[in-house]
């Protein structure tokens, strides 16, 4: 792959892209589902639009964790989930929380969110998705939209509203959840989010059915909410997921017995899971070198892929440690045997670029890309790699093209701006800061940027598509905010 490719493709074509993403959700017809009277109240496209300013909220007010390997991991899983679920609405947006504390949730119109400490929780796959399945039961059983339809104090046009309040309480977590929920509207919003009794039953049993439907063991659910009961038991404060999903003995007997009602399934992990969740772990770690010997200690009695994560977990924190060359001979074995895995092609960059071997991991990665073209994570790093090795004109060109498939990543706009601010493109840096504003709704300092730009920009075509996107951010808030 040769980034002369990049500075081949115009801007133009980027910004088509975004148009047509952003139009799209706005022109649909609001039509009800026939035989759905929760949508007489409120349909699944103004769900979906509602859902999409409750994610503005959250990115604006909560910590993402910027890790593509983690995020499409999440993703997928996701996806594969939704497939066997209820859910007729697959337009899916996640996000990735920085915190490490216990807790998942969804929002109207396909967002689910997940903070990384489900990584650190869950003792199996299984019991990840399981979460991940009881969220995605709420969505498809449409709770909130219910909650609106039975609570008739509920406007229409409050729902936007409502929803961003609910960022704070429902994403935050730690300190900064506890803290907003000190403020007397937020508790209001605090018991809007509490689910029913009857919809957490509910959310349950759909949940152990698309498990089981994907292949996973339904009695992971209960695993998962034993481990939650556990966690209270031994701290004075529990998993903020029980603040917005109570638990308590008998749903855990609930959903133990409703697993019992299927066959027994026999899941095989993906790999794939334990490597994210090493990612995790070490991401956190305050002594990778304690890491470092624990794992090491534990090898002898590992095998096949937790023996593989181990390994990787060890690379990892003599990267974070400083150890690069006992990091890459750590990794060395694994690439060995699976070359073409991204997740240790991405971390063989990973150390490469710590050790500032920068030529060297700009080489694995080109390589990697003429094998998988676009692939998200391998891109997001390679376009690290060449900003740290200050080809900042490159990299920007690089991100510039990968923001057609990805419009709606914040960390790949706020990136593209800080490298082409080092590459001194101006107009390209107003550009997307203009788009990164948008995902977190800061509209008016958006339509600063995108003013500025068209202020200096020359080529009618792109002039024509800047116009346009003020012109969505103005839609949104007319809908929204008047």
């Amino acid at each position: 792959m040769r980034v002369t490719r990049y500075r081949q493709k115009r801007l133009s074509l980027a910004f088509l892209a975004l148009l047509l993403c952003g139009q799209h959700a706005i022109a649909q017809v609001n039509l009800p589902v026939l035989g759905d009277s929760v949508s007489g109240t409120i349909s699944t496209q103004q769900e979906y639009e509602y859902g999409r300013e409750f994610l503005r909220s959250v990115r604006k007010q909560s910590p993402s964790y910027n890790d593509p390997l983690i995020a499409g991991y999440i993703s997928s899983l996701t996806y594969k989930l939704a497939a066997n679920s209820e859910l007729t609405d697959h337009r899916l947006e996640f996000l990735l929380i920085d915190s490490e504390v216990l807790n998942a949730f969804a929002a109207p119109g396909g967002i689910v969110g997940v903070n990384a400490g489900l990584f650190l929780n869950a003792q199996n796959e299984g019991q990840f998705a399981s979460v991940l399945a009881h969220e995605l039961a709420h969505l498809s059983q449409r709770h909130y939209a219910r909650n609106v339809e039975q609570s008739r104090n509920s406007t229409l046009p409050n729902i936007a509203g409502l929803l961003a309040g609910l960022a704070i309480a429902a994403a935050a977590g730690g300190e900064a959840g506890q803290a907003a929920l000190m403020v007397n509207q937020a508790r209001g919003i605090d018991n809007q989010l509490r689910f029913s009794r009857s919809h957490e039953q509910e959310a349950d049993s759909v949940g152990i059915r698309t498990l089981y439907n994907s292949g996973f063991n339904p009695e992971d659910m209960a695993g998962m909410f034993e481990g939650m009961l556990r966690s209270r038991s031994f701290s004075e404060r529990p998993p903020e997921f029980m603040s917005t999903h109570p638990l308590d003995e008998n749903r855990v007997a609930d959903s133990r017995n409703r697993a019992n009602s299927y066959p027994g399934v026999s899941h095989v992990q993906d790999p794939e899971f334990l490597l994210m969740r090493e990612r995790v772990r070490i991401h956190y770690t305050r002594n990778p070198d304690a890491e470092i010997e624990q794992r090491q200690r534990a090898l002898s009695q590992l095998n096949g892929a937790e023996a593989d994560a181990a390994t990787y977990g060890i690379a990892l924190a003599q990267m974070k440690s400083g150890q690069h060359v006992a990091a890459t001979e750590s990794l060395s074995p694994l690439l060995l045997r699976e070359p073409s895995r991204i997740s240790y092609v991405v971390l063989q960059a990973e150390i490469a670029i710590a050790a500032e071997d920068y030529p060297r991991a700009i080489e694995g990665l080109e390589a990697a890309l003429r094998l998988n073209p676009d692939n998200h994570p391998l891109t997001m790093t390679y376009a690290a790699a060449l900003t740290k090795s200050r080809r900042y004109a490159d990299a920007a060109a690089v991100l510039e093209m990968h923001s057609v498939n990805y419009p709606d990543d914040m960390q790949l706009w706020y990136d593209l701006a800080e490298v082409a601010g080092l590459a001194g493109n101006i107009n390209l840096v107003h550009l997307a800061r203009a788009e990164y504003f948008i995902t977190v709704g800061d509209f008016a300092r958006a339509k600063d940027h995108l003013n500025f730009a068209i202020q200096q920009e020359k080529d009618r075509l792109t002039l024509a598509r800047l116009r346009q996107r003020l012109e969505y951010i103005r839609d949104i808030e007319n809908r929204y905010y008047r």
